[in-house]
């Protein structure tokens, strides 16, 4: 055994589905190592996400021929990946860099599997860590000027490196539309969540100030609507009166660092698909 397929499939749910798949990934040789389902009853759709292994001949070609008569069938969507491929992502950061260098951390202990094609940031904070780390920075002043120009060399970026992610560490920016809708579902941010919520600046601060009892953070698609997209991951931590505002936010850059590592994992090991405006995790 030594190819790794990664499929997600999604149709309307109807009997015979998963039978269809199995059965069309047997005939190919093909062995399911791990099989993660949900059916939302809401919106009658189908979710499935299938890791099969198998000899030369299971390559994701030969699966999308294997599956089409199950295509036909059922009206199924179907991607394959091959899991051996190191997926590709960039980092876009602003001057807090906890979260972007937790994710190098995790890179280079084999958690996070994965290659950073470029480092952009609107600031010259990181650039010293790119250089170590070997990494291509690409320092990208914004204001309300140049904001569409700026934009369109991102795109270009990602036209040039076919990046899997794109991944917001902290970047403080507001995306205009046309990127947002541009890059959907292939771009994530991390930003703090509170109940009550707090915008603007030093957000931890105004919780302290509050008297809050609990720190969060969320990590989710970005879209159009600033901060309301489809939530991957989440976390919470306790707080007390007897903590000051710089231990707020030292709990809140741990919690978003870690969330932030996770829904990448959980995106670049296709984990996570979307329905609407949700998501359906697949944990490991």
């Amino acid at each position: 055994m030594s190819q790794l397929q990664i499929l997600t499939l999604t149709c309307d749910d109807r009997p015979g589905i998963v039978a269809a798949v199995a059965t069309e990934l047997t005939a190919l040789g093909a062995n399911i190592a791990e099989s993660s389902q949900f059916w939302d009853r809401t919106s009658n759709r189908f979710f499935m996400r299938l890791a099969v292994e198998g000899d030369e001949s299971v390559s994701t070609a030969s699966i999308d021929r294997a599956l089409k008569p199950a295509i036909d069938r059922f009206g199924l969507r179907v991607h394959t990946v091959d899991a051996r491929r190191r997926p590709k992502i960039i980092i876009m950061v602003s001057k807090f860099d906890h979260a972007m260098l937790h994710l190098l951390y995790q890179i280079k202990v084999g958690w996070l599997n994965a290659d950073v094609v470029a480092i952009v940031s609107n600031h010259q904070d990181s650039r010293g860590v790119a250089e170590r780390e070997g990494l291509a920075y690409h320092y990208w002043p914004v204001c309300k000027d140049n904001k569409t120009e700026q934009e369109q060399k991102l795109l270009g970026l990602v036209r040039e490196t076919e990046p899997d992610l794109v991944i917001l560490a902290r970047y403080m920016q507001v995306l205009s539309d046309d990127l947002s809708t541009r890059l959907f579902g292939k771009m994530i941010n991390i930003h703090h969540s509170f109940l009550p919520s707090f915008k603007g600046a030093k957000p931890y601060h105004q919780a302290y100030e509050r008297g809050v009892k609990l720190i969060g953070a969320t990590a989710h698609y970005v879209t159009p609507d600033l901060d309301e997209g489809p939530i991957i991951d989440q976390e919470t931590e306790r707080v007390t009166h007897a903590m000051s505002a710089e231990d707020f936010v030292a709990t809140g850059r741990d919690i978003e660092s870690r969330v932030l590592a996770r829904a990448v994992k959980l995106h670049l090991e296709r984990r996570i698909m979307l329905n609407g405006n949700k998501t359906i995790v697949f944990s490991s």
